[in-house]
């Protein structure tokens, strides 16, 4: 795909899944799935791998068209496009869009609109921070189909509002309100809804009008204090998501949900 140049306005028409515009050196990606709720499947995350490796923009600001950011992956891929026939694909795609948010040098906020749940709440878990409207509600979800979180939940979360809050995210399944996330540090802001994209774009806008060449320097700084080996829990998560997808509670997981129903667990 094109490499996007920073012109003012312009959408890159190269992508399906998401839109990208520049003006003044801030870049919108906006997941472009609204009749999904945005849910990610390997086109949206090739495409939004591709958008964030290939920016020239100072700053990113990631959000979703329509009443969700994101519902996570999509189900229906997941489980072989709604062909019980087909396994269930062995591992999640979000590992390369992840790694691209993680070794950028370009600042990234998440402006988060309704549900960022699942897969969703990862991605906007590697933003440098999030900005929610009062609608936005977050949640792992990933018990809840018999699988572990991905490398999100477990790294990233655990240092934006310590082992105890996360643990009790994960461990539950529960998805919380905008008040109730930026209570525990999960975000930075909570605005009502129509302030949301203003708001993001103030703060993008500071940030942009920085000397682009410090400000980089500084998001590299903050990456080499605070992440932990990525590569290693990244290989974990895989290997683990790998032998969870084959598990009888996970087909039930998300058998139930499609089935709108209480799921029964069996240990297996």
């Amino acid at each position: 795909m094109a490499e996007n140049q920073g012109n003012d306005g312009v959408e890159d028409a190269g992508y399906g899944d998401i839109l990208y515009e520049s003006h003044d050196h801030v870049g919108v990606i906006t997941l472009n799935r609204p009749d999904v709720h945005n849910a990610l499947r390997r086109r949206t995350y090739d495409e939004l791998e591709d958008a964030v490796r290939t920016s020239t923009d100072r700053v990113l600001i990631i959000t979703g068209a329509g009443r969700s950011f994101c519902s996570g992956d999509d189900v229906r891929e997941l489980m072989g496009g709604g062909d019980k026939k087909k396994a269930p694909r062995p591992a999640p795609r979000l590992t390369p869009a992840a790694d691209a948010l993680l070794h950028t040098d370009i600042p990234v906020i998440a402006a988060v609109n309704g549900s960022a749940v699942g897969w969703g709440m990862e991605l906007a878990l590697f933003a440098d921070f999030r900005v929610a409207a009062r609608s936005a509600k977050f949640g792992e979800l990933f018990v809840k189909r018999g699988l572990c979180s991905d490398v999100g939940g477990i790294g990233r979360l655990a240092q934006l509002i310590g082992r105890e809050a996360t643990a009790e995210m994960l461990f539950t399944g529960e998805v919380i309100s905008a008040e109730d996330a930026k209570e525990i540090g999960l975000v930075r802001r909570v605005v009502d809804d129509v302030e949301l994209m203003p708001t993001a774009h103030e703060l993008a806008a500071k940030i942009a009008a920085n000397p682009p060449l410090a400000v980089s320097a500084l998001k590299s700084g903050l990456r080499r204090s605070l992440d932990p080996d990525w590569a290693s829990l990244g290989r974990w998560v895989s290997s683990t998501l790998g032998e969870l997808f084959k598990t009888e509670d996970h087909r039930e997981g998300v058998q139930s949900f499609l089935e709108k129903r209480d799921a029964h667990y069996v240990g297996r």
